[in-house]
């Protein structure tokens, strides 16, 4: 029984460093947010600060794990085998738990899931020792701690409304004195910023950072009581040494701020919400301690010594660090949840992820009615005052240079940081329960919000996202909570062999997600992916768009083949594949068209003529694409609706038309890749009449045999569909050919014009 025991440790830890890899990725949002999206400081030295803040925060950490221990149930009431069972059930949910939304590329809380996991498990076994003794459902209170997950819920509602709505007020009232041209302002401006910023941040690293550490135990009564002092005489020193930089040194403050800022978070993640990732495990080390030296059984030994506070061993607390730090260096997950928080905030348009809403529809109309009575009521000078505040500065690029502006600038940055600082440090102090991640993520948006960076164009799509967000937090309460109590459950009834299966199961799903993300990069590096238009002249547009429909012609011609094939032989995940490589194909084709207002307003007066072929070009590209969208959605929908497969000479004309049609692209492709535009007269058009000829040959087949043998319906339209839609897709490329072919004659006659006479002699 002791070797079960001590395997179920074995296991713990391992679970543990997997836990602080999946956290870790999800947490990087907290402080890395700011400095990524301002770019105030190079990524390096980002990292570096942010790593310095892990490692600090990490080491202090020995007295932050008892909310793992006794915060969320009586451990007096457990015995020793009941513990190990709940601790278990607690980690491998919130390794999944976490990990899911990391593959999502949403913020999530690990305080929050480890709290409901813990509540979720403690509540399974303890209804199971309530049934066992006869007892009532309403001696669930001697086990459990339920105001502290009362707490954890009010905390959820409150730190999400006021986190967004005094971001909002703070970032607004700052533009309005700083304005965008923050830069220009007079030193002692950025000098009372930085007094402002750095003593709010300053504070939290003491008050929230290391609050609780041994570290603590030493400064706390020196500031106990002297809040207002300490806080005014920080303001003081940091004004001063702010002013001294920007006058002295020529350095920019806000660009301090940021690094101190995101070092302070950082301190505040790992000395805080690292009992979220090992304190579990270190609980159930703990456990294992005391049980062992008892001599009792494990089913009779009460976990009461769970219940006094015990020091966490440094190596275990080192050894954590460092696998934090080498999680944020290498993870590729921790980017794409950075991303998700910055593209919601971006203040230039990104490619917007979320889809919007009914309920982002009606929330964005209803803030727009808000605001234009609003407007009716304040003065108008002070309208255009602010308004003028708020105008950002119009930054000239090198063509081609506009992915390397900042999600938006370092006064943002800044406030982001300081009032997150603020937030936490006033909910510790009071004692109030907290989520860093809700916090910092929704000032981000209050402030993203006040500065404008939600406009007409894009305010449903980042309404949209935020709703996503924060209906993820309270799935995490809802999930966590459900699936700890299930696995505890499970645990109870298997045994070990439960745990094992478990634990099997755990490292598949993860493998899978790991395999399925790892794969998902590599063919998004290696696609054909379209790209946006640089060029300012005719003769550019037409090499950049060349390469384009290249791609897309062989990206339309895989799809196709792999929709027919599918239908043919009823294979619905190739089928379900076509047809998500085609929307994507389709999505990538609407970017470049949302991108043309930005190539018209770049291109010179003497260019214009550009523009209309540019047009033309992109919508011709959008018409191949809906064609085959159109054949993957319908063969897609016949074969999911289990409709009748297509007959054997259906299935042999289809595959006729689709390899002449594979020839026609690959030829197509060949010409725009060599840039052999005079090809395509006569041999391309005499290629293309001859498949439409094809096509058509195909509907009359049609059309005879259903008027003598075709019996289904469905069968007849989804035929009769795919070769209309094959017309049109045929179609769409000759109109790209005659566009190509009309230009390049254009541009020869012109150059044929410029040419002097040649002598003869």
């Amino acid at each position: 029984m002791e070797n079960m025991y001590f395997l179920m440790l074995i296991a713990l830890a391992v679970l543990a460093i997997a836990d602080l890899v999946v956290g870790v990725s999800n947490d990087a949002v907290n402080f890395l947010n700011s400095a990524i999206g301002s770019k105030a400081i190079s990524f390096r030295s980002m990292m570096i600060v942010a790593s310095l803040g892990i490692a600090i925060g990490a080491i202090f950490s020995s007295g932050l794990m008892e909310v793992a221990r006794k915060g969320i149930f009586v451990p007096g009431e457990f015995y020793f085998s009941e513990i190990m069972i709940i601790f278990m059930a607690v980690m491998i949910t919130d390794i999944l738990l976490l990990d899911f939304f990391n593959t999502l590329g949403m913020p999530t809380s690990t305080t929050v899931s480890i709290v409901f996991e813990l509540l979720g498990a403690a509540v399974a076994i303890s209804l199971i020792k309530v049934a066992a003794d006869g007892g009532a459902l309403s001696d669930l209170g001697n086990y459990i701690n339920t105001s502290k997950a009362t707490e954890i819920i009010l905390g959820i509602l409150l730190s999400v409304v006021v986190a967004f709505s005094v971001g909002a007020a703070v970032q607004f009232v700052t533009r309005a004195l700083i304005s965008f041209h923050f830069e220009k302002k007079a030193k002692w401006v950025g000098a009372a910023f930085g007094g402002v910023a750095l003593a709010a941040i300053t504070y939290f690293i003491f008050i929230k950072g290391l609050k609780g550490t041994d570290y603590y135990a030493q400064i706390g009564p020196v500031i106990a009581g002297r809040t207002t002092l300490i806080v005014f005489a920080s303001f003081l020193v940091w004004t001063l040494i702010s002013y001294l930089m920007i006058r002295l040194f020529k350095k920019n403050i806000y660009k301090l701020i940021i690094a101190v800022g995101t070092f302070a978070l950082a301190l505040a993640f790992a000395g805080n919400d690292l009992v979220n990732f090992i304190g579990v495990p270190i609980a159930a080390y703990q456990s294992y301690e005391a049980w062992a030296v008892s001599g009792i059984p494990a089913n009779e030994f009460a976990m009461g010594a769970l219940g006094s506070k015990v020091p966490t061993p440094t190596l275990f607390l080192f050894l954590a660090g460092v696998i934090m730090v080498l999680t944020l260096w290498f993870s590729s997950k921790a980017k794409r949840v950075v991303k998700t928080s910055i593209d919601l905030s971006s203040q230039e348009e990104t490619h917007e992820r979320f889809e919007p809403n009914f309920l982002s529809r009606g929330l964005v109309r209803f803030a727009m009615l808000i605001s234009k009575y609003t407007l009716t009521v304040v003065p108008a000078p002070l309208v255009a005052r602010i308004d003028k505040q708020f105008q950002k500065p119009v930054i000239e690029l090198n063509l081609g240079k506009t992915h390397e502006l900042p999600a938006f600038d370092m006064v943002r940055a800044a406030v982001n940081l300081m009032v997150a600082s603020v937030l936490i440090s006033i909910a510790t102090s009071m004692k109030l329960p907290l989520s860093t991640t809700y916090v910092t993520f929704m000032v981000a948006m209050g402030t993203s919000l006040a500065d404008r960076a939600w406009g007409s164009e894009s305010a449903v799509y980042r309404v949209a996202g935020v709703m996503n967000v924060i209906g993820g937090w309270f799935f995490t309460a809802f999930s966590a909570f459900t699936a700890a109590g299930t696995v505890a459950y499970l645990i109870h009834l298997g045994g070990a062999t439960m745990i094992a299966i478990l634990l099997l199961l755990a490292l598949l799903i993860l493998a899978r997600n790991y395999i399925k993300l790892s794969k998902k990069s590599k063919e998004a590096k290696a696609e054909d992916s379209l790209s946006k238009a640089e060029s300012r002249s005719i003769q550019g547009v037409i090499e950049e768009s060349a390469d384009n429909i290249s791609k897309a012609l062989k990206r339309v011609s895989k799809i196709n083949h792999g929709t027919i094939t599918g239908l043919i032989e009823q294979d619905l995940d190739k089928l379900k594949k076509a047809k998500a490589n085609v929307v994507k194909l389709e999505n990538e084709i609407e970017a470049l068209q949302n991108d043309i207002f930005y190539f018209i307003k770049d291109l010179d007066d003497s260019y214009l003529g550009a523009s209309k072929f540019y047009i033309d070009v992109i919508g011709s590209i959008q018409d191949v694409a809906q064609s085959s969208v159109h054949i993957a959605k319908v063969s897609h929908k016949h074969v999911h609706n289990n409709h009748k497969a297509l007959k054997k000479k259906q299935a042999e004309e289809l595959l006729s038309i689709d390899e002449k049609l594979k020839e026609l692209l690959n030829e197509i492709r060949e010409i725009f890749d060599s840039r052999s535009f005079d090809k395509i007269v006569p041999h391309i058009m005499e290629q293309k009449q001859a498949l439409l000829n094809d096509v058509s040959s195909s509907i009359q087949s049609q059309v005879e045999r259903t008027r003598t043998e075709e019996s289904s319906p469905k069968n007849t339209t989804l035929y009769f569909s795919i070769l209309l839609e094959t017309k049109d897709l045929i179609k769409a490329n000759i109109q790209i050919l005659n566009l190509y072919y009309d230009e390049y004659q254009s541009i020869k006659s012109a150059q044929e014009e410029q040419q002097p006479p040649t002598l003869e002699v």
